[in-house]
């Protein structure tokens, strides 16, 4: 099968891989973003899809919009392509192109549809404390996520898991079940199914306001905030900002999902449980932990911060570092 591939971002990688790599598939091409400035020195910087289609000589087209350039258009089009795969592009493709490969143009989205579609599907599913997501591949529409699903995986969420992990985890599963859907689908062994619509959830753009910590909320709720936006959730101590970056719900209900090294002794727990304070309130500091912190509802543990022009650490080396007390408060603060 002759295949175009349009992809940008490290998740994307993995199934381009698979393509390149696999005997009944010849990648024509791919398109990718433009290159961007990136770093301290701001140089130019080919997206990880372009690094990966170059090492591999493919032709690689990187137009600003891709459903305007008229030259692009009309090399996707002789290139009579079987099909067009689509994994974390980053532009909306027209019916124009949608119309051009003999099998569609097949999408690898990163949730269970019609759950989570948009831009951001990885990150929702975790604020939302979701047990299980998965991969869904998809014949491509004009609208947004909205097109006739394919194949599914599904695979369960850790209480601990972040969005960076889970990534890592589905875009291996998205590259195997993409190879499936392919090899299905031009034997014609897969069957289309309509999306639900009335079950359709969205996962929109992340807004620098879903960064801040509501220390009134539950500690379950800030801990899905922060493993789902991580590394941006950000909170305020001692007047300076503090982003969180890891942490874990304390308590009966999740004691058996931590692992050894984040269990408290027994003893300690004991003694813990009957602290209470203001939300936000530091009310206990474990030797090789870090701080508990008083929710709206339950107590969290910080297990690894940054202060701002600080590098992350511990929140035990930080609780060292900055001799924090109980009894301090850190307060919300709107994302940086």
């Amino acid at each position: 099968m002759n295949v175009i591939f349009f992809g940008t971002p490290q998740f994307a990688v993995p199934t381009l891989e698979r393509l390149i790599n696999h005997s009944e598939f010849n990648v024509l091409g791919v398109v990718t973003q433009p290159d961007k400035r990136r770093g301290r020195g701001n140089k130019l910087s080919p997206s990880p899809i372009k690094t990966l289609a170059l090492t591999h000589q493919l032709q690689v087209w990187q137009p600003k919009r891709v459903k305007k350039h008229a030259e692009t258009l009309s090399q996707l089009k002789q290139a009579e392509a079987d099909v067009f795969v689509v994994v974390a592009y980053g532009q909306i493709l027209s019916q124009e192109i949608l119309d051009m490969p003999r099998l569609g143009c097949v999408n690898v989205h990163g949730s269970l549809l019609p759950k989570y579609r948009g831009a951001a599907p990885i990150q929702w599913c975790l604020y939302q404390g979701e047990p299980e997501t998965g991969i869904t591949t998809m014949l491509m529409d004009a609208g947004m996520d909205t097109g006739p699903m394919l194949l599914k995986a599904h695979t369960p969420i850790g209480l601990l898991d972040d969005a960076h992990q889970l990534a890592v985890r589905l875009s291996d599963l998205g590259a195997d079940l993409l190879i499936e859907t392919l090899l299905k689908l031009n034997k014609g062994d897969v069957q289309p199914i309509a999306q639900n619509n009335s079950q359709a959830t969205y996962a929109p753009l992340i807004q620098k306001s879903d960064y801040a910590v509501d220390w009134s909320r539950s500690a379950i709720e800030i801990h899905n905030q922060i493993k789902g936006f991580i590394p941006n959730c950000v909170a305020s101590f001692r007047d300076q900002s503090l982003k969180i970056l890891a942490t874990a719900p304390l308590g009966e209900a999740y004691f058996p999902q931590l692992p050894t090294d984040l269990k408290i002794p027994e003893q300690q727990w004991l003694s813990v449980r009957e602290a209470s304070g203001r939300p936000g309130e530091v009310v206990s500091i474990i030797k090789g932990l870090g701080l508990i912190i008083q929710t709206g509802e339950g107590l969290l543990l910080l297990r690894e911060v940054k202060l701002a022009g600080k590098r992350a650490q511990s929140a035990w080396d930080f609780a060292n570092g900055m001799r924090v007390a109980g009894g301090e408060i850190l307060v919300s603060r709107h994302g940086d």
